[in-house]
C-alpha cells in the first residue's frame, strides 16, 4: 500500500521553497501532515493548537483539512522563521499566530481548551507537557512527531523519549497509540470522562 498523500495544500510549493531558502529543516514530514490534515477534518467547528509553526507545513496541512468554522492557534519561538508562515497563510482568517516561547504560551493560556493539539517541538512535548494535556479537550487528541531517532539529537535523547512516551502510556485520562510510522508518531485521545 502507497502511504503517500494524494492531495496536498496549495502552500506547500512556496513554503518548501522558502524552507530550503532559510536552511529550514525541520518541517512536518507529508505524512504527518497528510495525518493532521485528517484529524483537523474530523473536528468540524474544531478549536486546534499547533506548538511549533516553523515555517507552516504543519499549519497548512492543518488549514487544507479544517472546515470554515474551525479556529488554528500556531505559535512560534523564532520570528524569523514564522515570518515565512505568516506571509504565505496569514491572509486566512481561521489561523492566529503567536510568536514567543511556547512554553510560556502554554502558561499563560487561560481560554477554552483544543480539539486537537499538535506538539511539534519541545514545549508541550519534553517540557510543558502537563500544561498541554489540560488543554486538550475531553475526547480531543494529542498528537507528537519525531520520536524515531533523528539526526541532530542531542546526547541521551533517546532516553528522553522513551521517558516521555511511558508517561503518556501510563495515563489513566489519554489512550494512546504508538505509531512506528512518517518520524514516529503518538496520539493520544483525552477520555471524555476525564
Amino acid at each position: 500500500m502507497d502511504d503517500r498523500p494524494s492531495t496536498f495544500p496549495t502552500s506547500l510549493p512556496a513554503l518548501r521553497a522558502a524552507a530550503r531558502e532559510a536552511g529550514f529543516t525541520l518541517s512536518c514530514e507529508e505524512r504527518t501532515g497528510n495525518l493532521l490534515a485528517v484529524l483537523a477534518a474530523h473536528c468540524p467547528g474544531g478549536r486546534i493548537l499547533e506548538l511549533g509553526t516553523g515555517v507552516g507545513e504543519g499549519a497548512a496541512w492543518l488549514l487544507s483539512g479544517m472546515d470554515d468554522a474551525s479556529q488554528l492557534v500556531t505559535i512560534e519561538l523564532d520570528g524569523a522563521v514564522q515570518k515565512v508562515a505568516r506571509e504565505q497563510l496569514g491572509s486566512d482568517p481561521r489561523v492566529t499566530f503567536a510568536a514567543g516561547d511556547g512554553g510560556e504560551w502554554l502558561q499563560n493560556y487561560d481560554g477554552e481548551p483544543f480539539d486537537l493539539v499538535f506538539a511539534d517541538t519541545w514545549p508541550g512535548k519534553f517540557t510543558h507537557l502537563e500544561r498541554a494535556l489540560q488543554l486538550v479537550a475531553p475526547g480531543g487528541t494529542y498528537l507528537i512527531d519525531d520520536l524515531d531517532p533523528q539526526p541532530g539529537w542531542p546526547q541521551g535523547h533517546g532516553a528522553s523519549v522513551e521517558r516521555l512516551l511511558t508517561e503518556l502510556e501510563e495515563r489513566q485520562d489519554f489512550r494512546s497509540v504508538r505509531m512506528a510510522w512518517a518520524s514516529g508518531l503518538l496520539m493520544a485521545v483525552r477520555s471524555a470522562r476525564s
